[in-house]
């Protein structure tokens, strides 16, 4: 309570200090807020810095990939998505860019975003074979199903998720039923966090689907499984992905891609502002921590990214120049 007394105290002093934001050159700036916590924290820390840094009048708009992707291209707001996953809008992105209504700023995450089939790294260091779908398979005895111990358990992707589609795919491709594996779809992805953060705590088997970034791959320390096959893109996109995929064939996943998009009018009015969305970026290691820091302390986007700033100047300030770090340095001290 301590914590959020003083952040909001500060927010108060802020704002009587940089009233003169409203009336800047950079003018007033839609930001969308995403329903999911990478995207929150994104959008917070893009406020902060674009306000205080570049003078910004900068506000936040909520709302999801698609409805915004679409506003976007179609009426020029709000101004910036940082975090737009190819894998749900990349026809909705290149349209905005052919049409020269939206701008790729840049990526959300320099390594991209990792998906797959994981085990807990304390199975693998009693038994380095189960990194590997083979191992897995010849022990798929010691993955039991808590509810039916005469079956192997495999988690899914939450159900109605897209990647409920490419587990279930997957699961086939592997040949996990025929090994004594059973397909268990959470309904939710905290059944799913929850089934791994169960077993994990326990040090008990845990096998199955998850991304990044995460809280869960943050907290946890987990080893993603080699399928050994490699990376064929083009059938994860054109069967794996697809409900109506026939012959589904073994390829791990891709590496999904996040942009920062914002649209062209915003790039021309604030060029400044745009050449630092075109620096920032994070690791899936660095978001993965902010996300486990935000659960932990049950903190909201906005006062992680308020962590992420008083306590990762190393990280941020790459972004931006020395004037604007100082800037953002004499804000951040009146927090």
């Amino acid at each position: 309570m301590m914590y959020k007394k003083s952040i909001i105290t500060g927010l108060m002093a802020l704002t009587a200090t940089y009233s003169f934001a409203t009336t800047s050159s950079c003018g007033k700036v839609e930001i969308a807020d995403m329903s999911w916590n990478s995207a929150s924290i994104m959008a917070y820390t893009d406020k902060f810095i674009l306000r205080y840094g570049f003078d910004c009048d900068a506000e936040l708009i909520p709302g999801d990939s698609i409805p915004i992707s679409n506003a976007m291209t179609e009426k020029g707001r709000p101004d910036i998505a940082p975090e737009m996953w190819s894998n749900a809008v990349q026809t909705l992105i290149d349209r905005g860019v052919a049409e020269n209504s939206l701008r790729i700023a840049g990526k959300s995450y320099s390594d991209g975003g990792p998906e797959g089939f994981w085990v807990p790294k304390y199975m693998v260091d009693k038994n380095p074979s189960l990194a590997t779908i083979e191992g897995i398979k010849k022990h798929a005895k010691d993955f039991p199903n808590p509810e039916n111990a005469s079956v192997s358990a495999f988690y899914g992707c939450p159900a109605g998720w897209g990647c409920q589609i490419s587990s279930t795919n997957l699961f086939q491709a592997l040949k996990l039923q025929e090994s004594g594996f059973e397909l268990i779809n959470p309904g939710s992805s905290a059944a799913l966090s929850g089934s791994l953060s169960r077993a994990y705590e326990r040090k008990q088997p845990w096998f199955g689907y998850y991304w990044g970034p995460s809280a869960v791959l943050g907290k946890y320390d987990m080893v993603r499984v080699d399928f050994g096959s490699g990376v064929d893109k083009e059938h994860f996109i054109n069967c794996i992905s697809k409900e109506d995929c026939l012959e589904p064939k073994v390829t791990m996943y891709p590496s999904a891609v996040s942009y920062s998009v914002t649209t062209s009018a915003f790039a021309k009015r604030a060029p400044d502002a745009y050449t630092y969305l075109t620096k920032r970026t994070f690791t899936n290691a660095q978001m993965n921590a902010l996300l486990a820091w935000m659960e932990e302390n049950q903190a909201d986007g906005q006062y992680a990214a308020e962590n992420f700033l008083l306590n990762h100047q190393e990280i941020w300030s790459q972004w931006v120049s020395k004037d604007i770090k100082t800037k953002l340095e004499k804000a951040l001290d009146k927090l």
